[in-house]
């Protein structure tokens, strides 16, 4: 492994994901936060759903009552006034169901002068969930829309006709109480509709999109399923005010900031990058290529949500597929390439992400591992594991998509 350009990536990771975590973010979004002169209520979720709902009590000073449904392992301590609620990521489970109900409960019966802040992350659409199909067929269809590679939007198309508070349901739920959202952008151009399957946003989707996404990926589904995709969802709502803060582009900038302040020349290729996981680590593989000769360090930064076609049953996520699949364009090369999500989980993994450099290939090849097989078995997990390029910073509080990163030297 190469030493030098693993601790520019270490460093490199820290530095932008410190500068996406939501602390001060959240803070600022609620200068304009206007409660009623009723109670003030705070429901959060999603993977930075802890985070945030910890920055507003700091920020407040109180609440009179509030639910986090967060990812497990990601409840960092008690809030006051705040029950804490862990779930399954990215299949919605028992939990999720569970800490949703106590959301719904906690906004049962509301009145005009009620006030509900809703702190919302990516990770929603599969930890604030109440179905409306069985939970066993719940967890079926999500797993079948991970397999085929549907993106984000695809999914929460269709999951949120297939739920009792996806696409603007909770809005309507907690009227005619206000409802403020302070929303962490986890989807390419901050779609409010899309980002947690914006349970207190209005629809933009229409049933012929849901119903054309099922037979696109020919999605086994009940008939009572079926028919949920051809019933609309709420257009319109007129008691929520939304406010983005944070978003992988804030992402994309500080690792360019901290590429410039450690010598190289940081170049952003995109912080739209949506695409196969294995196209996109061999894209950059291929730009390393092209720059090997450069007589300065180069950094190419792409920012986005990659997705995993799943054609094996091995571990790992889409980062430490990008990472493995650029493996054997930068073997013998004075670089690396290495991925990680912002969040701090990769897949249904430990790691964040993954790493591999110009020795990878050699040292994997050493211990007769074969990428290629790796890559159609899904096992980049077990594979970076053996050259210590697994990337782990445990749950960071924060989740704004994901970084890859190209280093030249």
């Amino acid at each position: 492994m190469n030493q030098q350009l693993k601790a520019d990536a270490n460093a490199i990771i820290a530095a932008s994901i410190e500068a996406v975590k939501p602390d001060e973010a959240v803070q600022r979004a609620l200068q304009s936060f206007r409660p009623g002169t009723g109670r003030t209520l705070l429901v959060a979720t999603g993977k930075a759903a802890w985070q945030m709902a910890y920055a507003a009590v700091k920020c407040l000073g109180k609440v009179d009552g509030g639910v986090v449904v967060t990812k497990y392992d990601h409840v960092k301590g008690e809030i006051p006034g705040v029950v804490c609620c862990e779930g399954g990521h990215p299949v919605p489970d028992e939990g999720s169901f569970a800490g949703t109900r106590k959301a719904l409960e906690l906004v049962k019966n509301l009145t005009a002068e009620d006030t509900v802040l809703f702190l919302l992350s990516g990770g929603g659409s599969a930890l604030f969930e109440a179905p409306l199909v069985d939970a066993d067929e719940l967890q079926d269809i999500t797993r079948q829309l991970l397999a085929c590679g549907a993106d984000i939007v695809e999914m929460n198309t269709i999951r949120k006709r297939l739920s009792g508070v996806k696409g603007g349901r909770f809005a309507q739920l907690c009227a005619p109480a206000k409802v403020f959202g302070i929303v962490l952008s986890d989807i390419l151009g901050d779609p409010l509709d899309m980002i947690a399957s914006g349970p207190a946003y209005p629809d933009s989707t229409t049933c012929e999109q849901a119903l054309a996404i099922a037979k696109k990926y020919g999605l086994k589904l009940s008939g009572h399923a079926w028919e949920l995709l051809g019933q609309e969802t709420p257009k319109e709502l007129t008691n929520v005010t939304t406010q983005i803060t944070g978003s992988v582009r804030e992402l994309c900038a500080a690792a360019a900031k901290k590429c410039e302040q450690m010598g190289y020349t940081p170049v952003l290729l995109t912080d739209q990058l949506c695409c196969e996981a294995r196209h996109a680590g061999s894209f950059l593989a291929s730009i390393a290529m092209t720059h090997k000769e450069t007589d300065k360090p180069l950094a190419y930064l792409a920012g986005g949500e990659t997705v995993v076609r799943l054609t094996g049953k091995g571990k790992g996520g889409r980062n430490q597929e990008l990472a493995l699949a650029a493996a054997p364009g930068i073997e013998g090369l004075n670089a690396a390439v290495f991925s990680v999500g912002s969040d701090g989980t990769d897949g249904p993994t430990d790691a964040a992400g993954g790493y591999v450099d110009g020795e990878t290939m050699a040292a994997l090849r050493a211990q007769g591992v074969d990428v290629f097989e790796v890559l159609q078995d899904n096992d980049a997990y077990h594979a970076l594991q053996k050259t210590d390029g697994l990337i782990f910073t445990g749950a960071t509080g924060t989740n704004v998509n994901d970084v890859a990163v190209l280093l030249i030297r």
